[in-house]
C-alpha cells in the first residue's frame, strides 16, 4: 500500500545535507514496512537491525565512536557490504541513548551513509534531540491513502479539486459511502489489508482488539509511566467520554471520587505518546490560542477511528441509524486529522454554553473555527456568535452535504477533512 511519507523519504535521500532520519509514531501504523519498502525500491541493498534486546548491537554503539568502524561491524553483523549512498541502514525499535549517540556521529560528519531509525511513541524524543538528526512523525493511513489502497485515486483527486476550487464534488455520495467504510475500518495498515482481502467485520474487530491489546501492553511495560492501572482506565474511558452530550473529560466517569491530580501525569504521558489527542477548552479567542486554554477542561480523542468504532461495539447499521453516535465518530475523525496535521486543538465554549467543536490557528497566525453539523446538531448560532464576538473572518462548517460557501463560512463534507493536511488553511 502506498503511503504519503514515501515522498518525504525520497526528498530526504536526495538532500545534500542529509542526516540520520528518526521516524517516530505509535506501533502498528506501518513505520517499519514503509521504510523497508523504500529501501528495497531505492537502494542497491539494505541492512536491517532490530535493536530491541540486541546486546551485540548495544555493546557496539556503547564502545565504538568511529563511524567507519561502526560501519565495518555492522557489515559483519549483517553479512552485507554497506556502500556509501547505495545502502540503506535501518535501525528498528530504537530506545537506547548509546545507539542514538552513535547515529549522531554520522550526522555531525555529514556522512554519505544513509540511516533511518524507527521509534515507537514520542517520550524518548526529548532525550534524542540534536542538530545531528532529522525527525519525522508518521501516523496511520488517512482517508486519501485509504482511497489509494482501494484503487480510487481519481476520486481523491476530484475531492481535492473540489476543495481547492470551491466547487461541488460530482461523486459526493460515492465519497461519503467510502468514507463511512473507512471509519469502520480505520487507518491501521493491517486492518485495511484485511479489509481489502475480504475479511469479515468480526475478523477485522479481532485484529483491532489485538492492536488495542498491544497498545495497552506498551503502557504496562513502560517504566516511564508511574501509574499503569490509571493509564489503562483513561484509554478505556475515552469512548464513553465521547458518547456524552458534553464531551469534556470527566474523572467521575472512570470511578467515584476520582480527581484530576491523580490522573494528570498519566494523561500527559498518553497524549505525549499519541495514544490520545487532547483538545483544551477556551472561553475567549485571541492570538496565540495557547494563552486562552483552560488546563483543567479538555476532551480526549482516540488516534484511530476504527479502534473507536470497535471500542463502541458498533456495526454499520447502528452507526447509520444513530445520529449521536455518528456525531461522536465524526468529531473524533476531525480531531485526529487536525492533530496529525500539526494543529493544536481547542474548542470554544461560552458562558452561555454556545460551543464550537474546534478552533485552530494556522501557520500565518489566522484563527479559524471549525464546527461539525449533523441532523440533530446544527449549532448554527454558536458559530455565528463566535465569529461576531471575536471578529473572525473565516470559518469551516463540516457536514454530510456537498461543498458550498455561504458568506464567510465554507461548508466542507466530512470526507474531505484530509484536504486540510495539504493546504495552509
Amino acid at each position: 500500500m502506498e503511503r504519503k511519507i514515501e515522498e518525504f523519504y525520497l526528498k530526504w535521500k536526495k538532500d545534500v545535507i542529509r542526516k540520520p532520519l528518526m521516524i517516530y509514531g505509535p506501533k502498528q501504523i506501518g513505520k517499519t514496512f514503509s521504510v523497508l519498502k523504500f529501501g528495497r525500491k531505492e537502494y542497491k541493498n539494505l541492512v536491517y537491525f532490530n535493536t530491541e534486546n540486541n546486546k551485540t548491537l548495544l555493546d557496539l554503539f556503547q564502545k565504538e565512536r568511529s563511524t567507519e568502524k561502526i560501519i565495518l561491524h555492522l557489515s559483519l553483523l549483517s553479512g552485507e557490504t554497506i556502500l556509501k549512498d547505495d545502502t540503506l541502514i535501518i535501525m528498528d525499535n530504537v530506545s537506547d541513548n548509546n545507539i542514538v549517540k552513535g547515529l549522531k556521529l554520522f550526522g555531525s560528519e555529514h556522512s554519505k551513509y544513509h540511516i533511518i531509525a524507527i521509534i515507537s511513541g514520542k517520550d524518548k524524543l526529548s532525550e534524542f534531540k540534536g542538530e545531528e538528526l532529522q525527525f519525522k512523525a508518521m501516523n496511520e493511513m488517512d482517508f486519501e491513502e485509504f482511497l489509494w489502497a482501494k484503487d480510487e485515486r481519481s476520486l481523491s483527486e476530484l475531492i481535492k479539486e473540489s476543495f481547492n476550487k470551491k466547487k461541488t464534488c460530482p461523486f459526493h455520495k460515492v465519497a461519503l459511502d467510502l468514507f463511512q467504510e473507512y471509519l469502520e475500518t480505520g487507518g491501521l495498515p493491517e486492518v485495511i489489508a484485511a479489509k481489502l482481502s475480504g475479511k469479515s467485520r468480526q475478523e477485522l474487530d479481532a485484529i483491532k482488539q489485538k492492536i488495542i491489546a498491544i497498545y495497552k501492553k506498551e503502557l504496562a511495560l513502560n517504566s516511564n509511566l508511574i501509574d499503569i492501572p490509571r493509564g489503562l482506565e483513561v484509554i478505556d474511558s475515552i469512548p464513553e467520554q465521547l458518547k456524552k452530550e458534553n464531551k469534556k473529560f470527566q474523572y467521575g466517569l472512570i470511578g467515584v471520587g476520582r480527581r484530576a491530580k491523580e490522573y494528570e501525569s498519566t494523561i500527559n504521558y498518553i497524549v505525549n505518546n499519541q495514544l490520545a489527542y487532547r483538545s483544551n477548552k477556551i472561553k475567549t479567542v485571541k492570538s496565540p490560542l495557547s494563552s486562552c486554554k483552560e488546563k483543567d477542561s479538555f476532551k480526549l480523542y482516540l488516534p484511530d477511528d476504527g479502534l473507536l468504532y470497535t471500542m463502541l461495539h458498533l456495526n454499520k447499521k447502528q452507526f447509520l441509524a444513530d445520529e449521536n453516535i455518528k456525531e461522536t465518530v465524526y468529531e473524533n475523525h476531525i480531531a485526529k486529522t487536525l492533530a496529525e496535521s500539526g494543529y493544536s486543538l481547542y474548542y470554544y465554549q461560552s458562558e452561555g454554553k454556545a460551543e464550537v467543536n474546534f478552533v485552530i490557528q494556522n501557520r500565518m497566525g489566522q484563527i479559524i473555527p471549525i464546527e461539525l453539523t449533523t441532523k440533530t446538531n446544527s449549532k448554527a448560532k454558536s458559530l455565528a456568535v463566535l465569529m461576531k464576538k471575536f471578529t473572525v473572518s473565516q470559518a469551516y462548517r463540516i457536514t454530510e452535504n456537498n461543498f458550498s460557501t455561504k458568506k464567510d463560512i465554507r461548508y466542507i463534507p466530512i470526507y474531505a477533512i484530509f484536504c486540510l493536511n495539504n493546504t495552509k488553511i
